[in-house]
């Protein structure tokens, strides 16, 4: 198995696997050994699966769904860090503030700096603006926004002089091929949303242990992956919708021309799904929505 990842972990190691750090290409290289790739050091990888865990700008997409592209979700989101902001809560809280122009939340570390973000709707800055804009230039931006409101935000902003960046909120577009042939895509690469709920660590964690169960589960890896997309999508396309509506403030769903999600999976299927001891194949049998979804998703493969 090729797991093309942008951070590699031990525990590859320790399982007798090998983890491959800095740039490769997107040269795709499938032959009768299964999925590989070519490196931009001259080297390849070959294995019975790859996976591409490669987040937003994943190259592993480009071979499965090559015009797909993260698009903008709503809003542009503020961070930074403060060494003597007014201290807001003890250590070990977060607090999450929603204004009437910006959502806002941070926390203190146990050094006593204040890390902290703030959502603010409206239309993409520019790729100059992200990239030129200086500290002071945001706070100007931002303060008028959140002294609106009776809450510590402002007075936390102020005291950041020199530490604060900005991004363009972005989603992938829900119905997005996950897989062809013995190639699979998973975290933010397939399924990434805006940050409003908070969720996507979550749903990469969430994909590693329900891919892992499938993979034994199933009876071969076609199987396997289908049976993964199944029971993944409904979920991950449901939080993508979700956090898509809280950062454009509105109450359809997001983006335009895009396949409504399935219904979300109860926390009592989660559990199911993520229970190590419980076999995912006969989950999938009891449940006619999963072998539905599984449908589309060997369709979208």
């Amino acid at each position: 198995m090729i797991t093309v990842s942008s951070a590699g972990r031990p525990a590859g190691r320790r399982r007798g696997g090998s983890v491959r750090c800095g740039p490769w290409s997107s040269d795709r290289r499938d032959g009768r050994r299964g999925p590989g790739r070519r490196f931009t050091d001259g080297s390849t990888a070959t294995g019975d699966l790859l996976i591409g865990a490669d987040g937003l700008n994943s190259t592993v997409r480009e071979s499965i769904a090559p015009r797909t592209r993260p698009c903008f979700a709503g809003e542009s989101v503020f961070y930074g860090y403060a060494g003597e902001a007014p201290l807001v809560a003890e250590t070990g809280r977060f607090t999450m503030v929603r204004g009437g122009a910006a959502a806002f939340g941070c926390a203190v570390s146990p050094g006593g700096e204040t890390y902290w973000f703030a959502r603010v709707a409206g239309e993409p800055l520019s790729a100059d603006d992200i990239t030129h804009g200086t500290p002071g230039h945001w706070r100007g931006l931002l303060l008028p926004l959140l002294r609106g409101d009776a809450t510590p935000a402002a007075d936390v902003v102020a005291a950041t002089t020199d530490r604060i960046m900005v991004t363009n909120a972005t989603e992938i577009p829900t119905g997005t091929p996950w897989h062809h042939g013995r190639t699979l895509i998973i975290g933010d690469a397939a399924h990434a949303a805006s940050p409003a709920t908070g969720q996507g660590a979550s749903m990469a964690l969430e994909d590693a242990v329900v891919l892992a169960k499938s993979l034994r589960d199933a009876p071969d890896t076609e199987s396997a992956l289908s049976l993964y997309e199944a029971l993944r999508r409904p979920r991950v396309e449901h939080n993508i919708t979700t956090s898509g509506k809280i950062s454009r403030g509105v109450h359809t769903p997001s983006g335009t021309g895009r396949r409504a999600p399935a219904p979300r999976p109860g926390d009592s299927d989660l559990l199911q799904h993520l229970e190590w001891d419980i076999d995912l194949s006969t989950v999938a049998e009891g449940s006619s929505s999963v072998a539905a979804a599984g449908d589309g998703g060997r369709d979208a493969g």
